[in-house]
């Protein structure tokens, strides 16, 4: 089976592509793709629809995972991430990709079996699990790992 995991965002976006197999996830893809602040809302959202079918095209999953909106102090970052929340399920829906919306404490739990992990053992589990040689780099890559094995659990 093949997951994506989307850790949502709007001036950059992570993105991970794992198979999961009998014997072991492997990592297929992974990045993060950015949207510039001089462009327009609407256009910075075309681009997360752009980039997402992309993926979804290419790498043929069979269902995404999506990190839920956490609480943010940033009511206008918030909204933001909302308005890309939205994009991703909607490019999903256009597709006909199963979606599957998990809480960074559900993807925590997932994989260290604990839902208050901090940020350096999510990544060095990611690692761990895909036996890559270092923690994948940018921050938002490994998270989109993250939600894609905790994905491929559901």
């Amino acid at each position: 089976m093949i997951i994506l995991g989307i850790d949502p965002g709007i001036a950059r976006m992570g993105f991970g592509v794992v198979e999961e197999t009998k014997q072991k996830p492997r990592a297929l893809a992974y990045g993060c793709f950015e949207t510039s602040k001089d462009l327009a809302q609407a256009e910075r959202l075309a681009k997360v629809h752009q980039e997402l079918a992309r993926l979804i095209k290419l790498h043929k999953p069979e269902r995404v995972a999506v990190e839920k909106l956490f609480f943010s102090k940033n009511v206008k970052t918030a909204l933001q991430v909302g308005e890309a929340r939205g994009v991703i399920l909607m490019t999903c829906a256009e597709l006909k990709v199963p979606v599957f919306e998990i809480s960074p404490k559900e993807v925590k739990q997932a994989l260290t079996g604990y839902g208050s992990a901090d940020k350096q053992q999510m990544q060095k589990m990611v690692q761990l699990i895909l036996k890559l040689k270092a923690i994948p780099k940018p921050d938002d890559a490994a998270d989109a790992l993250a939600i894609a094995l905790a994905g491929a659990r559901l």
